[in-house]
């Protein structure tokens, strides 16, 4: 059955009262969906975001970062879930796996470019302060790219929430276990699931935001 053959105004309400009625159990689905996203999210940033400064700081690797950035919005993330399956088998880490590939291009492309913009001439300058290598990149370029930096964590961390809703089909659990199934929970549940999932994405969004906007405001090299 098609969701938009049976879809009606009355919906939303029918919605809203299943919240009322279920809190509990969209609450433990919420936090099974938050659980997965900010596992994948953590791996990814420990893998890309090393990276992408050092190659930043050196300025080497653009067709690394580019080339990642351009493999992550081709692959689909349902067939890195069922390539998984082969691997990891049914469950939490297969879908973690997935998402991390996912999140990886977006943290290791802002990372690079936000190390690799930093302005030349105050690099140099730093430089001629003698200050090492490691002291410019923590003093000088992280702080002046930090904006950049968690702009690239803000985009991986919707990406991934709002895809970890696939990862029901895999046994990933989540908020995608009452999406895909209407017949338990019928068209109400599954809005409501939706709306959670919306919640969840706005809620990342907000706080990193905040911390971008702090960011913003304090850059500048470190005295």
């Amino acid at each position: 059955m098609i969701l938009a053959d049976t879809f009606e105004w009355s919906t939303f309400p029918d919605a809203i009262r299943f919240i009322r009625d279920n809190p509990h159990l969209l609450l433990d689905k919420s936090l099974q969906q938050l659980g997965l996203a900010i596992a994948a999210l953590a791996i990814a940033v420990a893998i890309a975001l090393p990276l992408g400064v050092v190659l930043g700081h050196f300025h080497k690797g653009s067709f690394v970062a580019i080339s990642v950035a351009n493999l992550g919005r081709a692959l689909p993330s349902l067939v890195l879930i069922a390539f998984g399956l082969t691997i990891l088998g049914v469950g939490f880490w297969n879908n973690t796996a997935a998402l991390v590939v996912l999140a990886v291009p977006p943290i290791l492309t802002n990372a690079y470019f936000a190390i690799d913009s930093v302005d030349r001439d105050v690099v140099e300058a730093a430089r001629g302060m003698g200050l090492t290598d490691f002291q410019i990149l923590t003093r000088v370029e992280l702080p002046l790219g930090l904006p950049l930096v968690i702009g690239g964590i803000r985009i991986a961390a919707i990406f991934v929430i709002a895809t970890a809703t696939i990862a029901a089909v895999a046994g990933g659990g989540g908020l995608g276990e009452i999406i895909v199934n209407q017949a338990s929970y019928g068209l109400a549940g599954v809005v409501a699931a939706s709306v959670c999932v919306s919640a969840l994405a706005f809620l990342a969004a907000g706080f990193l935001a905040l911390l971008l906007h702090w960011a913003s405001r304090s850059q500048g090299p470190a005295t």
